[in-house]
Formats: C-alpha cells, structure tokens, sequence
C-alpha cells in the first residue's frame, strides 16, 4: 500500500452532516463531503490485509484495497476505472448502501474501519465533476435483441452492460421515469434524482430504448415481448408488502410506506404526487407512527418531519438489539446492532418488543393504536398493553415478495417457496424459455448492492445464453 503505517499514524474520519435543524427545512442531500486531501488521508488508513474481508462483505466484489491504494496516490482517474469495473453505479452505493464492506473490515475489529463508503463516493463524484464518465457504446452489434423489464438497479445494470456488449436493449418501465425504488422509493434527501437521470442519459448515449408507462402484464402482454425478442430478463422487485390484518385494519389514515414516500419523491421531481384514484398521504400536522425498525421505517420518519409531523414514533416487534456487536462472534459478518439513522436524529422516539393489537378510531380514521410489550417468542405479555396516539400509521415492515397478479401469473414461470421467481445464480433463468430473473424479484428483499450484482450476473448470462461466450464479468 502507498502508506504501510497509515492505519497506525492517521485517526478515522467520515463525512458529516448538515444540523439537523438546517436539513430538515428541504429534500436536499446533506452529507458533507470530506474533500480530496482529507479522503487521500481515509484511504491511506487501508492497510492491504493479507486476507481482504471487505471483498466478503461486498457484494459486486469491489477491488476495495486497489482502489484505495490509487487514491492515495493520487491516481483518481485510475481509481474510478477500477471501481467501475465491478459496480455500474458507485454514486448509488456510495450514498444509500449500509457499507457491509466497513462491517468486514479488519480494522472494524477496533470499531475504525476505513472509510469505504465515502471514498467510493468521493471518486465517482470526481469522475463526474472532471468529465471523466462518458457514453461507452458498443463497436460492433450483435444484431440480438433483449427486454428488460423493470429499471431499478437491477434492470439498470443488466441494461448497461448488455448494451455494451452490442446487443440491442429495450427497457421497460411501469412508472413515467426510470430508477424503480431509487426514484420512487428512496428520499431525495438521501439520493437526489439527478443521479439516476444522468446515468440514463449515458445509457440512452449507448443505445439503451426506455419504455414508460409501460405496465407489462397489465397494459402489455407479456407473450408479445417473448415472440419480439431474444431474450426477457425480469427486473421487477418485490413490491408486495407486508400487511397488518388485525382489527380497525380497515380505518382511514393506515398506509403502506411505499404508497406514502413515492408520493413525496414525485411532488419533488415535479411529477403529479398522486395516480389513479389514489388520495394524497401527507404528515403535515399529525402524530405519527411508523411500525417497522428498518430503513424504510427510517425513510418515512425523515420524510414525515420534513412535512411537518407533530410527532413521530417508530415501533418495531423486535427485542433491541446491543448497542456494541461481539466482534469475537460477529466478525467478519455484518452485525446485529442498534442503528441510529440521520433520520432519527431529527426528531423520533423508538420503541422495541412492541406488537399492534388493534387500531381504533372515530368516524372512520385511526386515532390510537392498541400496543403490547411481546415475550422472547413475540407473544403479547398480559398487562402491558398500552396506547399510542396516531393520525397517520405507515406499515413498514418489509416485502413478503414480487407482485404475482399480471406479469409472472401471464408468463408462468415457477416461483420458489417464499414466492419469488424461481432461477439460480449461474444461469439466472426461469422455467419459461429464454426469461430470465435477477434482484429482488428473484432474491426476495435486498440492498441496491445486490440488485447490481445480480443484474450484472443476469447479463453475463443473457449473453452467454445467445452468444454462446461472453466477455462481461459476473
């Protein structure tokens, strides 16, 4: 490495935040970067393990120590070119993944591992800023055709690298723009959209076609993309969420988070908040509670102050977890621990080994929410039951798989046990002919990370299905 004693001479440092007080008075991003002289130093602290951990913990096998090493050295350009040969997106992952690469570095043995993350930010931000990232159309055409269908990161990967290739790609997209959960999903104050926009205009440069508005299964029948093209990738997600069927279940005011936060990522990309016959979910005034521990429960705590909750509570059924891993047990995997979000530093009380009973409400809107504490087993324990004041209540607690109705019921594939698509993660085919799956539409609930590797995967698989070789790594 450019500084062997690095580790030992220089004290982790990471990106800050805006106050809180200033963050929460916009969508904006509020991560303040280190700047280049202060991520050398980061990057000088990578020790070149003898055994790396942090390609454990990442999942599109970034070259994390190489990279480090060029940005030390002051060899930026390198730097992104290497980073860029395993993730489409690093300006995605840099902003929004939880960093198991940090979690598996050695150095997290002394809870200071490297900076991962916020390097790889800072190159691909550099890479930006210098013009470095440009179109890379392919030089030759396959004369293969392919429709992906679904633009999140999955879809997003598997179509850049597909089209690099040289085969013609068309990508179908239900919502009026691109990104799936990157721009419908995830707060514009964690990932502003423009991020997503200026990686589909390279994209488009290479010869990718973007189809929205285009519901395939619903508006468009499936059969039609299988008799036009070579080869279907599905790139769906898994949008089905998990549900509260218990009593006052049917009130007004109880919403799925992800019918809640698209709307406010809309109304921020000046899109029309709401579709169909949907009415607007809005904060602004209530008390909230967000039922759910995870990182969309955190999402719509940041989303509900900015809109000016009166209050917000997040409950989760959960025990809470340690505030400090076992390294000895833990370590090098990712750890069970308790995570205080930037969103819950704005302004949210938490509570853990609570259950919903019932909801209750007055002229048809919830107004309380029936809790109990919950055993070792998540049973209600007798006599703990308590009441939570609530106008609006955001379900947050997770997705139980893709959506059947429409596209995969059409199509026919086979679904595993817990109801994702069926394919294995060699082939990434599906039991229909010349259809293929990736992300969370075949994994189940995921992090971007996966969702880019797998639909890297997929189109190294595409492309040795109708090529017979293929030059993509998986």
């Amino acid at each position: 490495m450019g500084k062997v004693t690095g580790f030992l001479e220089i004290d982790r440092r990471d990106r800050k935040y805006l106050p809180a007080s200033d963050r929460i008075r916009n969508y904006k991003e509020f991560v303040i970067p280190l700047g280049a002289e202060a991520t050398r130093d980061q990057a000088a602290r990578c020790m070149n393990c003898g055994i790396p951990y942090c390609h454990n913990g990442c999942p599109v096998n970034n070259q994390i120590p190489d990279w480090n090493d060029l940005v030390y050295n002051d060899k930026w350009r390198e730097a992104l070119g290497n980073l860029h040969s395993t993730n489409n997106f690093p300006e995605f992952t840099g902003r929004v993944c939880p960093a198991p690469c940090e979690a598996s570095c050695t150095l997290n043995l002394e809870d200071t591992p490297v900076t991962i993350k916020s390097i790889e930010c800072a190159i691909v931000d550099k890479g930006w800023q210098e013009g470095w990232i440009v179109p890379e159309p392919a030089s030759t055409r396959t004369g293969k055709t392919i429709a992906i269908i679904g633009s999140g990161p999955a879809g997003l990967a598997a179509a850049q690298q597909l089209a690099r290739v040289g085969h013609e790609v068309h990508l179908y997209e239900r919502q009026a723009r691109a990104g799936g959960l990157l721009r419908y999903g995830i707060p514009d104050f964690k990932m502003e959209k423009s991020h997503v926009e200026r990686r589909v205009k390279q994209m488009e440069a290479e010869g990718v076609t973007f189809h929205y508005n285009a519901n395939i299964g619903v508006d468009v029948d499936p059969a039609e993309l299988l008799a036009t093209y070579d080869a279907v990738g599905l790139t769906g997600g898994a949008e089905k969420p998990r549900d509260l069927p218990i009593e006052g279940r049917e009130l007004g005011g109880i919403q799925f988070a992800m019918d809640f936060l698209p709307q406010q990522n809309r109304r921020n990309g000046g899109e029309p908040a709401t579709t169909a016959n949907a009415q607007p979910i809005l904060a602004s005034g209530k008390h909230v509670v967000v039922i759910g521990g995870g990182d969309t429960g955190s999402d719509c705590i940041g989303t509900s102050v900015r809109q000016g909750a009166l209050s917000v509570t997040q409950i989760e059924i959960m025990p809470q977890p340690p505030e400090k891993e076992n390294k000895a047990l833990t370590w090098p995997n990712w750890p069970l621990k308790l995570r205080t979000s930037s969103s819950h530093e704005e302004g949210a009380e938490r509570d853990f080994a609570i259950t919903t009973v019932k909801f209750t409400g007055e002229h048809g809107q919830v107004r309380k929410l029936r809790c109990a504490r919950v055993d070792s087993a998540l049973k209600p324990i007798e006599g703990t039951e308590f009441d939570l004041k609530a106008d609006l209540v955001l379900l947050a607690m997770g997705f139980v798989s893709p959506v059947h109705e429409g596209l995969l019921a059409k199509l026919g594939v086979t679904l595993d046990r817990r109801g994702n698509v069926e394919a294995n993660t060699l082939a990434y085919k599906t039991s229909v002919d010349k259809v293929f799956a990736a992300g969370d539409m075949r994994r189940g609930q995921s992090l971007v990370v996966w969702a880019i590797r797998e639909g890297r995967q997929m189109a190294h698989a595409i492309d040795k299905h109708l090529m017979g070789e293929t030059i993509l790594p998986r």
